[in-house]
């Protein structure tokens, strides 16, 4: 552990601001992806059934882990670049970028990884018969809406809202402490945000539209003041537009960029 109250002083050397824009030049080339992506001609695998294979699967999982990085990495950098200053002093002068590359590399694996019970919950879904696929879609909003205003939603959004009390609660030294924070911040992101994600699958066909907008969601969550009524607000939207979509199933056409299923 860094000295005596060294870590308290967020202190960023050179290490820790080259590390950061290397971050968000990847953040920067994985949003050019997603938009080149969502320009292009549809994914089929997001308009219509297709079987459960080990192809698609990695296939889906890598452009999930790229999207996430695109929409998740930026939101973080607050937490990574403190955890960067806290290796002021702890690390070899030569070294000090390793512990924040391996605490970001965890957190976008954990993220990566969520993709594949993503495309396992998204395959069963786009199996659903026509007539219940739009109420599928209902059940989701709602899910995720009552899922918004959860004490579980506010304990991790609060951890990721407090990068300084996370590391002072969760502090480990060395680089199985990299492991282990990066770890446990990404825990703590994919319990604050996994219903959103689910919403940009199941409701929004993972659209350029949709992906903006849940985008902006997690980061005024995260980093705005007042991002827990935030939260909250965005709660009794997803949970208004589950209730329009059970009584009025055709709005999923409009939902997923007109394409039903």
């Amino acid at each position: 552990m860094p000295a005596s109250g060294e870590y308290l002083v967020p202190v960023r050397d050179r290490a820790t601001v080259v590390t950061s824009v290397i971050l968000l030049l990847i953040a920067a080339a994985a949003w050019i992806d997603v938009v080149r992506s969502s320009l292009g001609v549809p994914d089929m695998m997001m308009t219509m059934f297709m079987p459960m294979t080990v192809t698609g699967g990695v296939a889906f999982v890598a452009s999930w882990g790229i999207m996430m990085t695109a929409m998740m990495l930026p939101s973080a950098l607050p937490m990574i670049g403190l955890y960067g200053a806290t290796q002021r002093g702890a690390a070899a002068p030569g070294r000090r970028g390793v512990p924040i590359a391996v605490f970001a590399f965890v957190y976008l694996a954990v993220w990566a990884a969520f993709g594949a019970p993503v495309y396992v919950a998204h395959t069963l879904l786009m199996a659903l018969p026509t007539t219940l696929f739009a109420y599928g879609i209902a059940v989701i909003l709602l899910g995720a809406g009552a899922f918004q205003l959860s004490p579980l939603k506010h304990a991790c959004l609060r951890a990721c809202r407090s990068p300084l009390g996370f590391l002072l609660g969760h502090w480990r030294a060395g680089l199985r402490g990299s492991l282990v924070l990066g770890w446990s911040h990404a825990v703590y992101c994919l319990g604050c945000c996994w219903a959103l994600m689910v919403v940009l699958v199941a409701a929004g066909a993972m659209g350029l539209a949709w992906v903006l907008l849940i985008t902006a969601a997690v980061a005024a969550e995260k980093l705005l003041p007042r991002g827990e009524w935030i939260a909250r607000a965005i709660g009794a939207t997803l949970l208004l537009l589950g209730v329009a979509v059970a009584l009025r199933p055709d709005l999923v056409t409009a939902l997923r960029g007109g394409h039903a299923m």
